[in-house]
């Protein structure tokens, strides 16, 4: 059995947004498959966005994202869910992951290794939603915001194999779809992958 901290990374609070579902459904799976679960609700959060390069290396994680922090550390699989804005993460997630992959935590302090990576030993999945079909981002766009995810912040602090799961055509799509994309994420919960 693994320990899995599942991030909702969609900023709006909103229950009908479907990435909250998502990250429910994986819980759900997961759970039920005896896993340890962990949710971290970015959009509950209220936590400062970064602004200096001094704030990042030396600064004080707060307060609001202490237990996050604990349950990436705590975590054998994370599992991340999204909606693609603007060809990329939200920025609320973008601000949360600059907070809590700190050197010190994330990455070995002073360092400029490549090598650096102090989350060795944790696997990721990346969901992504977004309004557009997945595979004209996967083609013609290169998924070029989530290989630069895995590339340079899931990679680079040492998190691999990360897993990708696109969602698309989500505005449009009719329940019954929206409900078979539920029960795949459901079953990857179950597998813990």
């Amino acid at each position: 059995m693994k320990k899995i901290t599942i991030i909702d990374g969609h900023p709006d609070p909103g229950e009908e947004r479907f990435c909250h579902a998502l990250a429910k459904a994986y819980a759900e799976g997961a759970r039920g498959a005896g896993h340890e679960v962990r949710t971290v609700p970015l959009a509950l959060l209220d936590f400062p966005v970064m602004r200096t390069a001094a704030e990042w290396e030396k600064g004080n994680l707060p307060a609001a994202l202490k237990s996050a922090q604990a349950g990436i550390g705590w975590a054998d699989h994370v599992v991340f869910v999204y909606p693609l804005w603007l060809g990329e993460m939200p920025a609320l997630l973008k601000a949360f992951l600059e907070q809590v992959l700190r050197p010190g935590f994330a990455i070995d302090v002073g360092t400029r290794s490549l090598r650096s990576g102090r989350l060795v030993g944790k696997s990721a999945r990346v969901i992504v939603t977004m309004g557009m079909p997945a595979p004209v981002y996967r083609w013609w766009f290169g998924s070029h915001s989530l290989r630069s995810f895995e590339w340079n912040i899931l990679r680079f602090v040492g998190i691999h194999p990360v897993r990708k799961t696109l969602i698309g055509n989500v505005a449009g799509a009719d329940p019954s779809t929206l409900a078979k994309r539920i029960a795949g994420i459901r079953d990857f919960g179950k597998e813990g992958t």
